[in-house]
């Protein structure tokens, strides 16, 4: 598996950096290494591995990352492509 250093190499939005820092993720696992470069590039993922090694980390960060550019500040629900 593919080996890293931090979530930053990833090149997520500040704001996904930051939260994932207060949470006190410091490391991304094996398994983040390898899937998250993958679900980026918008490819299919099929992995295992054991309980509490952040699979749902590894599809969900990038999908909240290529959902950022859709989020809206407005308050008016015509404005609001994802809540």
């Amino acid at each position: 598996m593919a080996e890293c250093q931090d979530f930053a190499q990833f090149g997520l939005a500040p704001n996904l950096l930051s939260a994932i820092t207060r949470m006190g993720y410091t490391q991304p696992t094996a398994i983040q290494c390898t899937a998250i470069p993958v679900v980026l590039q918008g490819r299919d993922v099929m992995g295992a591995a054991q309980t509490g090694t952040g699979k749902t980390a590894s599809f969900g960060l990038p999908v909240l990352q290529k959902l950022l550019p859709l989020a809206n500040t407005s308050t008016s629900p015509a404005r609001h492509p994802v809540r």
